[in-house]
């Protein structure tokens, strides 16, 4: 608890008085200093102290029925996995994977600290079984793994997550992991994931029942789902809980009975009790006051903004045996993303008029054209070529570069000179060792901006798992990469 300076010093000071009367002056001088520190560092931990943040919007008008501090940076914590839900929900209805699908566990994935689902390295589920866990026991090496399977890395498929927050109109949320795990740079707001919340039961109803699971059956384990509000609370029907210390207890929660509809969002609670509580209150307050009216078509599916690839910046001077200074540089990710409206045209209904109002329309911006969250893949034009690269690990008769049609690789970067590629790619296989001894290196042109461009990159990987705990050797080693299937 915070003192007020007045109080203080009149404390100190008869502190001071009594160690006087006492003793030398030398020790009443260090009883002081003892003193100051305590109420500094009292000072300090008030301060790191979560602060709260809620909103409760009508899922039918968009009218907002409670604001506190609804736009206030906070951290999300496992409300991020409510995004990696979006892009997997997103994948399954476009038909790039399936809910039997096989996510393979990486290295990386299974690392990751509880709560987890505990499968080993090399191991792999299903799409559905990686949703499941991500509901219920908010998993965080099944939400890596997800994203390593959608985004071909972790750090592209953060990317893919920023973008499409983007067009959703969560114009202050950036996320940096898959899993809500501590990230100072992860941050967004209690109106952006209320607009999440909406959106992910607008876009997919048919997979929106994942949410109200009670219990997830995998192998001998029944897990419950940590949302204690699911079938406790008349109308709650999901949706996802999140916890860190530096964020506090955060939960989203949706609500729909006797036609009327909200999403909920409280973020910063003291405890997961008083969470819950809060939260059942703004439920039992706010529900009845929501409108049976409006037709719920509040936030357009509206396409990301394309992904940019880091392009390498490298010096016109003579090769070196090491990673350039200047390079692979990766271009600037965030900075030039401009908030896209994620909102239906407001002639179309008077609700989506309202949900406008109510969340601080913006000026028209520029329609981003539709396209694929497919993990990248090389252009291949009559004018791509593929170069074979002898090395010290290869012998002119089996130089032949990989396929370009198929298979994961790894990419360290790009360069308007083919030679300069090349170096990338040399320097990069003398610093990663072992974890390129198998990998075939090649270079791809392409064109950006009406200028010839070549990616550096290593195939021959004996599928994802391979290419990205390769890709994480060498990120260890200082060189920067991304696994992606080409």
């Amino acid at each position: 608890m915070r003192l007020k300076s007045s109080t203080v010093l009149k404390k100190l000071s008869e502190a001071l008085g009594r160690a006087l009367g006492a003793t030398s002056f030398v020790k009443a001088l260090l009883f002081a200093a003892a003193v100051a520190t305590t109420t500094v560092s009292a000072t300090q931990v008030a301060k790191a102290d979560p602060k709260y943040a809620g909103i409760v919007i009508d899922a039918k008008t968009g009218k907002v029925l409670y604001g506190e501090d609804p736009d206030g940076l906070r951290y999300p914590a496992s409300l991020t996995k409510m995004m990696t839900l979006y892009l997997t929900f997103e994948a399954l209805s476009a038909g790039r994977v399936t809910l039997d699908s096989k996510v393979p566990v990486s290295a990386n994935a299974a690392k990751e600290p509880p709560s987890k689902l505990g499968v080993r390295a090399g191991g792999s589920v299903t799409v559905e079984q990686a949703i499941l866990a991500l509901v219920t026991r908010s998993a965080n090496d099944m939400a890596t793994a997800l994203g390593e399977h959608l985004g071909g890395s972790e750090e592209r498929f953060a990317r893919m997550m920023t973008a499409k927050a983007r067009a959703l109109g969560m114009t202050r949320t950036t996320y940096r992991n898959a899993n809500g795990l501590p990230n100072t740079a992860q941050m967004t707001t209690a109106r952006d994931q209320a607009r999440l919340g909406v959106a992910l039961r607008q876009h997919f109803p048919q997979y929106y029942g994942y949410f109200n699971t009670r219990t997830f059956t995998f192998g001998k384990q029944v897990i419950g789902n940590h949302n204690r509000l699911v079938g406790t609370v008349r109308g709650v029907d999901g949706i996802k809980t999140g916890y860190t210390r530096a964020a506090g207890s955060n939960l989203a929660t949706s609500a729909q009975l006797d036609g009327r509809s909200i999403v909920a969002v409280v973020l910063g609670g003291r405890s997961s009790a008083a969470r819950d509580a809060t939260m059942r209150k703004l439920v039992a307050e706010y529900l009845p006051k929501a409108s049976r009216g409006g037709n719920s078509n509040l936030i357009a599916a509206t396409p990301s903004a394309p992904i940019e690839e880091p392009v390498a910046v490298v010096a016109a001077t003579t090769p070196t045996s090491g990673l350039p200074n200047a390079g692979p540089i990766p271009q600037q990710r965030y900075g030039d993303e401009a908030p896209v409206s994620a909102f239906a045209p407001a002639q179309a209904n008077a609700a989506v008029a309202a949900m406008d109002v109510a969340t601080r329309p913006r000026a028209p911006v520029k329609p981003i054209p539709p396209v694929s969250m497919k993990p990248d893949r090389s252009v291949v034009t009559n004018s791509t070529k593929v170069d074979n690269i002898v090395t010290a690990s290869t012998s002119p008769s089996s130089a032949a570069a990989p396929s370009a049609g198929a298979g994961w690789v790894i990419q360290i970067g790009a360069s308007p000179d083919e030679n300069s590629a090349r170096n990338l790619l040399q320097a990069a296989q003398d610093k990663g060792g072992n974890a390129l001894r198998t990998a075939k290196p090649f270079t791809v042109a392409f064109t950006k901006d009406g200028a010839q461009m070549y990616r550096a990159r290593f195939g021959g990987f004996n599928g994802q798992n391979d290419a990205v705990n390769a890709c994480n050797a060498l990120k260890k080693k200082g060189v920067s990469c991304w696994a992606s299937l080409q």
